[in-house]
């Protein structure tokens, strides 16, 4: 049904493939409570963990490749034995208290993010979604969606520019069918490209643009502040007929850092100026020859920026430090449990 090559299975996968001989290889599109959908070169369908990947606690995740039993189909379920190696991952904490790092998207080659010309239109939120990409292996592309409802165009994307040095910007209006083309030239055969944002920024609306049919539900946003209503629930590879593959992804309310990793490509401005500083371990607070601080005062650099700069990293060390506090609580319930066995074990062999 699909050459593997058009579903992204490119030199790094190959290169995987013969470990997992004579098992077949297949694309998962989409995850539906626990099961997956996946692509094969002759079929789709249903498929599943193999029990051994169950007992890993591995989990497969959209955009992923993995090893099936058997082609997928229609009357049955394949098997998933085995996982590939990921080329690029886009991860974020999970909502909530949980320190634990949730996949957003597999192997993808680049990441849109989707931000609308409105009521949501946020620099700072686009920051933050670009550490992560960075981070993840992928390149990034910012969309700003619904330029027929901004009276000043070019003032958004030169604030953008400032903020997002080096990343291609691209203007559009899903609405107006204005700038799809910018997008599909971006797009290019064999690749998997993942559309991220806020809901309501359009993301369903120009993906089905760009395919030409309404593959993805859409919805009006409120009128009140501007926000979508969730409509993608769930993530989902869709092919382009041109070529290439897009993910969807449901609209994030939050995005919360896992390390800070990629920081330094969206600050490269501060990085730049922290090489200057007089002390290696510069906080950029209060401690003398700050290179960052004189520039803040000096003008050449947005006090704005720098805020955000440290709001991200206190936010990172946070989470690492939770989820090394989360690492350690599990290492000790393992050995309180391995004790137990062990106490257990001697009083049986005592006779007691």
């Amino acid at each position: 049904m699909y050459e593997l090559f058009a579903l992204g299975f490119g030199p790094f996968f190959r290169e995987q493939s013969p470990r997992f001989e004579p098992l077949v290889p297949a694309r998962i599109a989409a995850e539906h409570r626990g099961g997956y959908e996946a692509w094969s070169q002759a079929s789709t369908g249903l498929a599943r963990l193999s029990g051994k990947l169950r007992h890993q606690e591995a989990a497969a995740a959209v955009g992923d490749w993995v090893a099936l039993r058997e082609h997928p189909g229609p009357d049955h379920i394949a098997v998933i034995e085995h996982i590939f190696e990921r080329r690029t991952v886009f991860t974020r904490g999970a909502a909530g208290r949980q320190a634990r790092p949730q996949v957003v998207a597999a192997n993808v080659d680049q990441v849109f993010v989707v931000c609308g010309l409105d009521t949501d239109f946020n620099v700072h939120r686009i920051e933050r979604y670009l550490a992560r990409i960075w981070s993840s292996g992928a390149n990034p592309v910012v969309i700003l969606n619904k330029a027929d409802l901004c009276d000043d165009v070019p003032g958004a994307v030169s604030e953008v520019e400032r903020h997002a040095v080096g990343v291609p910007i691209l203007v559009t209006s899903a609405v107006a069918a204005d700038g799809l083309a910018l997008i599909a030239k971006a797009i290019e055969p064999g690749s998997t490209s993942a559309f991220v944002g806020s809901s309501g920024a359009g993301k369903s609306t120009l993906i089905n643009a760009l395919v030409g049919t309404a593959t993805m539900a859409t919805a009006e946003t409120r009128t009140r502040d501007g926000r979508g209503c969730h409509t993608t629930t769930h993530r989902q590879l869709v092919l382009v007929p041109q070529g290439g593959l897009l993910l969807d992804t449901p609209g994030m309310r939050e995005l919360q850092l896992l390390d800070d990793d990629g920081l330094e490509c969206v600050f490269d401005d501060i990085e730049a100026l922290a090489a200057l500083c007089r002390f290696r371990d510069c906080g950029h607070e209060h401690e003398p020859g700050c290179a960052v601080k004189e520039a803040l005062r000096a003008g050449g650099l947005a006090p704005d920026r720098l805020e955000h700069f440290h709001q991200l990293q206190r936010e990172a060390r946070a989470y690492e430090r939770r989820h090394d506090e989360r690492l350690r609580r599990q290492s000790e319930r393992v050995w309180g449990q391995l004790h137990d066995e062990a106490s257990r074990l001697r009083k049986w062999k005592e006779g007691g």
